[in-house]
């Protein structure tokens, strides 16, 4: 088999991705979650338990969003066009939530309003992530290498659905980080909320599981025929696996083995969406190579990300070994 620098690099896009949502979904989830914490001093100490990695995590977001125009620039101009909207809105929500970090603790008067805007950014970034995925999976409309759909062709009963799906998942995320970082009576209710978002979370995902083949009749081939079915029949299996860890570990009172297994479902969530959509890049017309940039684009660029993105993995995996253990209630980001 040839170096094949597209497949590469799409590989690393798609590993961006991927820990963007592993990284920063659980911290949106807390902003999600916000509105339930019982008193201030218990949303201080939410806030608190992410404020030392929030923005690191948003790096994966950028490094996915920039290797995406360097690399794949066709992909990029056709599905910003397509959904331009949600993402506008998703890049908003963004900096409203991470201003809210900053000038919460600064102010008195107005902290309700950060309040807001923390629990309303959040809500919002996870809600559009999770429409332009749908958007996605149900196919873009190309012709002649342009975007070639409607304004609001990204607004559909399936991508809301898939929003709101998202914005369950990254609470159910929030939730069992919170039960790995807190102790006491804030820790058992977010055991308790984890249960029944662990539900709703995976009710969804069997209900976009159930609708994604008939999004596209390629879909439909790929997880129902061979041998393409051998891989598609591992999903629903590692998917039982991971909600029964996700169970007993918090009947069992476990604290970070909860945890892992939420993140189990959606790293296999993505699997599945990866089984569909292979070697599409923009479903369903336009595959990894239609949309790549020439091969020394591909090359000088790639000797930059072997470089940087070890470099983000160290200091990522360092900030989260500092911040380890338990968030102090009475110590913090200020």
């Amino acid at each position: 088999m040839p170096f094949d620098l597209a497949f590469i690099w799409a590989g690393i896009i798609a590993f961006a991705v991927l820990t963007y949502i592993i990284l920063d979904g659980f911290d949106l989830g807390i902003g999600i979650l916000f509105p339930f914490g019982k008193s201030e001093r218990e949303r201080d100490v939410m806030m608190n338990s992410v404020a030392p990695v929030w923005d690191g995590n948003e790096t994966w977001l950028v490094l996915g969003g920039g290797g995406l125009f360097a690399v794949f620039p066709l992909a990029y101009s056709v599905v910003l066009s397509a959904l331009y909207i949600p993402i506008i809105v998703m890049l908003l929500a963004l900096v409203f939530r991470g201003v809210a970090f900053e000038y919460r603790w600064r102010t008195e008067r107005w902290k309700p309003v950060w309040d807001i805007a923390f629990f309303g950014g959040s809500t919002l970034a996870a809600f559009t992530q999770g429409i332009a995925l749908g958007a996605l999976v149900q196919g873009i409309e190309v012709a002649d290498r342009a975007y070639a759909g409607g304004w609001w062709d990204w607004l559909t009963p399936f991508s809301l659905i898939t929003g709101v799906a998202v914005v369950i998942g990254y609470a159910l995320l929030g939730a069992t980080w919170l039960v790995m970082k807190m102790s006491g009576e804030l820790q058992e209710r977010m055991r308790a909320n984890a249960r029944r978002l662990g539900a709703v979370t995976l009710a969804f995902i069997l209900l976009v599981s159930l609708l994604t083949p008939f999004q596209d009749p390629v879909y439909f081939q790929r997880w129902f025929t061979w041998p393409s079915m051998g891989f598609s029949l591992l999903v629903p299996a590692l998917l039982a696996l991971g909600a029964w860890q996700l169970f007993t570990g918090l009947s069992s009172d476990r604290e970070i083995a909860p945890f892992l297994a939420a993140q189990s479902l959606f790293v296999v969530s993505f699997i599945g969406i990866g089984i569909s959509f292979y070697p599409q890049m923009v479903p369903p017309s336009l595959s990894i190579w239609d949309v790549a940039a020439p091969d020394e684009s591909l090359a000088f660029t790639l000797v930059g990300t072997v470089v940087l993105v070890p470099l983000i993995l160290a200091y990522t995996a360092y900030a989260y070994w500092v911040f380890r253990g338990k968030t102090d209630p009475d110590k913090g980001y200020h």
